[in-house]
């Protein structure tokens, strides 16, 4: 029975002037097993990492003592991964990904370094899997998302229904506090960080009194989408700038001395 091939994706070349990549800071270099993950969700059966430098796949490092391009290669038989350093018989060997996934055991520190510290393609095609970094993440996300959590969760329902509208619309209109209290949680448990920045934006206030006012008939919005008049006698209020969002304009009107009066005189008529 004949053998299934596996899938094999040699990374595409790149455009590239020239590589430049500072000096590695003092990383306290630890002797162990890591491992290295493909980004993007990439986890193709195998994937060859560029191993040697050509011009097709530039393979250089910019030494910022010597003030030059130092050319790379994994040599699996030298210690170093540097071209100018390796001497004698060359065995070159491969870089390949499995499932997304290579680990390098810590005999192998020329293909450690490189990977760690040198090669061009770090953080941009794969990252190597630091779990204190990986902990400190996942903390600072949690803690973020506890944070828009305890803040939904104070929030009034006008204030509530202020932001959510930011991301359904004339829907909230039609839904109950209850309603509107769960997704506003499931809102800031989906995207704390876009949560925080809507809740904290002064103008989603004033922008929701002016889609109130549309939706109750108390101002019109021009088919055009370029004026806003009174309901009850067609005046206009105010025009909108070329390419901004109508309410967002509104809001920021509201604000102006002429604006207040107006935004006073709606929010008497609002139920």
């Amino acid at each position: 029975m004949a053998k299934q091939k596996k899938e094999v994706l040699v990374e595409e070349p790149v455009q590239v002037k020239e590589i430049e990549v500072k000096e590695p800071q003092n990383l306290g270099w630890e002797i162990k097993d890591r491992t290295y993950f493909l980004l993007h969700d990439q986890s193709p059966l195998t994937y060859r990492l560029g191993s040697r430098h050509s011009t097709r796949y530039p393979l250089l490092w910019f030494d910022p003592t010597k003030n030059e391009q130092r050319e790379l290669r994994y040599a699996s038989n030298q210690n170093s991964p540097f071209v100018d350093e390796q001497k004698g018989e060359i065995m070159m060997g491969h870089i390949v990904f499995e499932n997304g996934v290579l680990t390098v055991p810590k005999e192998q520190q020329n293909l450690q370094k490189l990977l760690s510290l040198y090669h061009p393609r770090l953080n941009s095609t794969y990252k190597e899997f630091l779990p204190q970094i990986e902990a400190k993440n996942e903390v600072d996300s949690l803690e973020a998302e506890i944070e828009a959590l305890m803040f939904a969760k104070n929030l009034d329902v006008e204030h509530a229904e202020a932001i959510l509208r930011v991301e359904l619309g004339s829907k909230v209109s039609d839904m109950s506090s209850r309603e509107i209290k769960r997704d506003l949680l499931l809102m800031a448990k989906k995207n704390p960080s876009a949560f925080m920045q809507i809740a904290n934006d002064e103008n989603v206030g004033l922008r929701n009194v002016g889609i109130k006012a549309v939706e109750q008939g108390i101002i019109k919005l021009s088919q055009d989408q370029r004026t806003f008049h009174w309901g009850s006698n067609d005046r206009r209020l105010m025009t909108i700038p070329f390419d901004e969002n109508p309410y967002s304009a509104l809001a920021a009107w509201f604000k102006t001395d002429e604006g207040v009066e107006v935004f006073k005189t709606i929010e008497k008529k609002l139920y």
